[in-house]
């Protein structure tokens, strides 16, 4: 029998650890599976001791980065709503920057959500492509050009780095893990076991829907005003005068930060509910149009393939949880 794969899961000041955990259950429940240790996990940080997490969590590690010998580094994300916070953060954690660069290339690197930064930062991702939460992909693109960024995949996985985007992005990596050593029918029953959502690829035109990933407080205030009304009942007019705005300021200002007028943003936020239930329901399509106040089912349908391309059906068959 071959040895463990060795992951060092990699904590720092204020990184968010719940992806870590969620990383290291998935990778015990899968030596379960199989009745054997194919993975052995391990908390390390640039020194031994403990290290305060965001959330008032502190955990302990008892080796430092520099005396463990492991296969792979997953690195959490932090906390950040701009790219200037996460150029800070990259900043005050330069001596983990460094670390990593001083890596021996037999060591995988893999991180999701903003931890990606932080291997960007290192000059390991250079020549290879990767991928980033997508509100942060121009700022990258413009500061690591020599990254292959694809953005608009959720997650890309290569013989010597992993990245993905989101706070859940440890996920897919640990399913690639997962299906090479002990196959895909094996990862399904486990999944199966553990109600474990498989990740989706949403199709590009709501890579950038999701509310938890507006990085404005304007477009998270549009998001929930657009989300709680019926669609046929959503002007420019009303929102602007749910945000406490004139229509021609909003328009400007959602403008300025999405580079799509106001009505075009608002109508993909709307369809953007649509996909989520398509997705991850068996809802019926006109049950999806009453739900979410759609004047019928066939303006519904036509709204969604005029953005799409494809009909509600056609992108249930793609892009739902089987």
């Amino acid at each position: 029998m071959s040895r463990p794969l060795r992951i060092g899961l990699l904590l720092y000041p204020g990184c968010i650890p719940s992806g870590l955990l969620s990383f290291a259950d998935l990778l015990y429940a899968a030596n379960r599976r199989a009745s054997q240790t194919l993975f052995e996990t391990l908390f390390v940080a640039l020194q031994a001791g403990p290290v305060a997490c965001a959330g008032g969590v502190s955990l302990q590690v008892s080796q430092a980065l520099s005396e463990v010998d492991v296969d792979a580094l997953l690195i959490a994300g932090f906390w950040a709503e701009s790219s200037r916070q996460v150029e800070k953060v990259v900043s005050d954690n330069n001596a983990l920057v460094l670390a990593l660069a001083a890596c021996s290339k037999r060591v995988q690197l893999w991180s999701y959500c903003t931890g990606v930064c932080l291997i960007a930062a290192s000059g390991r991702l250079e020549g290879q492509a990767a991928t980033v939460t997508w509100w942060l992909a121009g700022a990258m693109a413009q500061r690591y050009p020599k990254v292959n960024w694809q953005s608009q995949r959720h997650w890309v996985i290569n013989p010597s780095t992993a990245t993905a985007s989101g706070v859940t992005g440890y996920l897919p990596i640990a399913q690639a893990l997962i299906e090479r050593a002990i196959g895909q029918e094996l990862f399904h029953d486990l999944a199966k076991l553990m109600v474990l959502a498989r990740p989706v690829q949403a199709h590009p035109a709501f890579a950038a829907m999701s509310l938890i990933e507006q990085s404005s407080s304007l477009l998270r205030q549009l998001h929930r005003c657009v989300e709680d009304s019926p669609a046929e009942q959503i002007t420019v007019q009303r929102l602007a005068e749910q945000l406490g705005l004139s229509p021609r300021t909003l328009a400007r200002r959602v403008s300025a930060e999405t580079g799509v007028a106001v009505a075009a943003y608002a109508r993909c936020i709307k369809l953007n509910q649509v996909s989520e239930r398509l997705m991850l329901t068996s809802t019926a399509v006109n049950t999806i149009s009453a739900d979410l106040g759609f004047s019928s089912d066939s303006n519904l349908r036509r709204m969604f393939k005029e953005l799409t391309d494809l009909t509600p059906l056609e992108y249930r068959q793609q892009f739902g949880r089987r």
